[in-house]
């Protein structure tokens, strides 16, 4: 399970789309250090403008035995219908024209002091990813947290913990199983880079009436982006996993019964933090352990660790946070 799923990520949907590299270097900047879930989700535009209505199969038709001069009742399969919401995320960059104008390549420079902004903005829509709900929240996506607030023993399993808690997230993507949605009317993957060009900006350290100005230039970054899970075995969580000390830590145990009782594929992986990976690799020194290797993925060549061949993200903990709710 150790190789990359045959549709393409975000990044090589951008390099198909803009052949002069500018949209697929801004895509490249917003997936840095948040464990590859904009390149590897795949992105698909969505059945509605600003919703994507997915219809699960609820129940499945029953047969019956028949004999002979007799008939069978007949039979039907029911369904149900979710509604997931796109939400709009963006920011303004503005940096001092003298400052930019003296780089020999300007171009690049502007994109260089965007960076940060792209960080950022990278960072806020893979926490919404994680964690924003809709319900409490009308204008974001619903995340995966919310999907999964209510300890089941099955796809929702506790470790136990309840204070500076975190988790373990598995998903499995796939346009069938879970995916990320853009606008259907958009060309651009619902990514949005506007060159708003020179302009006179306002010195943040000035108040009316005695503002001083400069001249600029300003960039507007938009992601308009949404959650979809398609299939309820696709996605799952270990919670309630203790970030410090000895008890309620991470088990090995707990993610074998999460992953056997999932839609597991070569596109499924495991999110965690540092804190939870840390203890993963400490297990892999364990001579007599059976689960945890180590390799390279096949596009790429990126090192990464695995459990049972799954690949592992890590998060960084200020996005997938020590400091959950703990929930029962």
């Amino acid at each position: 399970m150790s190789t990359l799923t045959t549709y393409y990520g975000l990044v090589e949907q951008a390099k198909r789309l803009d052949p002069d590299g500018k949209l697929s270097t801004i895509v490249e900047v917003l997936n840095r250090e948040m464990g590859n879930i904009l390149a590897e989700a795949p992105w698909l535009p969505s059945n509605d403008t600003w919703t994507n209505k997915t219809l699960r199969r609820g129940t499945l038709p029953t047969s019956a035995r028949r004999k002979l001069n007799s008939g069978v009742a007949k039979s039907n399969s029911r369904t149900t219908e979710v509604m997931d919401v796109i939400e709009m995320r963006e920011v303004y960059a503005e940096y001092d024209k003298d400052y930019i104008d003296a780089f020999p390549e300007p171009g690049r420079a502007r994109l260089m002091e965007a960076e940060a902004f792209l960080e950022g903005l990278g960072q806020d829509l893979v926490s919404d990813i994680l964690y924003c709900n809709s319900h409490k929240d009308p204008d974001g996506m619903h995340g995966l947290a919310p999907r999964l607030d209510t300890v089941d023993g099955e796809f929702v399993i506790s470790a136990g913990g309840s204070s500076a808690v975190t988790s373990i997230y598995v998903v499995t993507w796939g346009p069938n199983y879970c995916h990320l949605i853009y606008p259907k009317n958009m060309a651009n993957l619902g990514i949005k880079h506007t060159d708003l060009g020179e302009v006179t900006i306002t010195d943040a350290t000035t108040s009316a009436p005695n503002t001083s100005q400069f001249q600029g230039y300003r960039d507007h970054f938009q992601v308009k982006c949404g959650l979809v899970v398609r299939h309820p075995k696709c996605i799952g969580r270990i919670a309630n996993i203790e970030s410090s000390g000895s008890s309620n830590t991470f088990d090995n145990n707990d993610l074998v019964t999460l992953l056997n009782n999932m839609k597991i594929d070569a596109s499924t992986r495991i999110y965690c933090n540092q804190t939870i990976k840390t203890q993963a690799e400490i297990l892999m020194l364990d001579k007599s352990n059976m689960y945890w290797t180590s390799g390279k993925d096949a596009i790429g060549g990126e090192p990464f660790i695995a459990f049972r061949g799954i690949p592992v993200r890590m998060i960084d903990k200020d996005i997938l946070l020590n400091s959950e709710t703990a929930i029962s």
